[in-house]
């Protein structure tokens, strides 16, 4: 089985950056689609960015030129470099693996922008 484990979240102040990381584990190999997802108190969770398993990436509207999601598979973990962050970026953070056809997610870091 796999299991996912994301950690890097906290409080920042508006412009400034984190790094959250998410590291695979268990019965996971090859190159496998990735993503990030957030979920604000009240609101739907939404896709951050998407790396397909061909590398091709897409991120939200909301984030692009400020966000990077990056890789290496050879630790099985995923980033997010995250920029020139803002207050409604809050939100807990959880990333996903599609691997044989199932979804897995991780347990969600919070991130909080506030001055």
């Amino acid at each position: 089985q796999v299991q996912l484990v994301e950690s890097g979240g906290g409080l920042v102040q508006p412009g400034g950056s984190l790094r959250l990381s998410c590291a695979a584990t268990g019965s996971i190999s090859g190159i496998n689609p990735m993503g990030w997802y957030r979920q604000a108190p009240g609101k739907q969770r939404e896709y951050v960015a998407i790396m397909s398993s061909g590398g091709t990436i897409n991120y939200a509207d909301s984030v692009k030129g400020r966000f990077t999601i990056s890789r290496d598979n050879a630790k099985n973990a995923v980033y997010l470099r995250m920029n020139s962050l803002k207050p409604e970026d809050t939100a807990v953070y959880y990333c996903n693996v599609i691997f044989r056809m199932t979804v897995y997610w991780g347990q969600g870091t919070q991130v909080t922008v506030s001055s």
